[in-house]
């Protein structure tokens, strides 16, 4: 059974289009997950099982959190994910980014592309003013990602998250709605 998710963004000349995931899409998340360990490690821990992938659902059908799985155009196989999340709306209009790309779709500009789209929606339709992402400073395609995407550097945040059970140093990259460049690349 093809997944449902609603696609979300997405441009005719792009070779990715985003959707938001849904529960048929475990099997194939799982898979795609289970074979990226090596790519993930030690920047991420996605959903390993299929309770994991449920709860992830839950918490992104929250006020204020948005998933997108990035998905080539021609297939619809999984290229890897992006969630805007924690979205505070009033007079701040900002977002965080985190992302991750699977296994075998890694550096051909599809996850830019993703991230663009990502960007765009946000600036666009969720009308925000400012989106952070928040990198290890040694994870260099990640960091290469965010400045292909127009981010600027805007600080060191020492034992900033925990991630597989130990506080980690992050950069903290931001992106605002009047720098996004024209022409729809962001």
């Amino acid at each position: 059974m093809k997944p449902t998710g609603r696609t979300v963004a997405s441009r005719e000349a792009a070779r990715v289009v985003l959707r938001a995931p849904v529960a048929d899409d475990a099997p194939a998340f799982l898979a795609a997950v289970d074979a990226s360990r090596l790519l993930h490690r030690p920047w991420v821990q996605p959903p390993r099982t299929a309770e994991a992938f449920a709860q992830y659902l839950e918490r992104m059908a929250l006020p204020g959190q948005h998933a997108f799985l990035v998905c080539r155009r021609e297939g619809g196989a999984l290229v890897g994910v992006v969630n805007l999340t924690n979205v505070v709306m009033g007079p701040l209009r900002s977002g965080y980014l985190g992302y991750y790309a699977f296994s075998g779709h890694e550096g051909q500009g599809l996850m830019r592309e993703g991230l663009q789209a990502v960007v765009r929606h946000a600036f666009r339709r969720l009308k925000l003013h400012r989106l952070e992402a928040n990198i290890q400073p040694a994870n260099a395609p990640s960091l290469a990602l965010v400045r292909a995407c127009g981010f600027q550097r805007e600080g060191f945040s020492p034992r900033y998250l925990k991630i597989a059970g130990r506080w980690r140093d992050h950069e903290r990259w931001a992106i605002l709605a009047d720098s996004m460049p024209r022409g729809g690349h962001a």
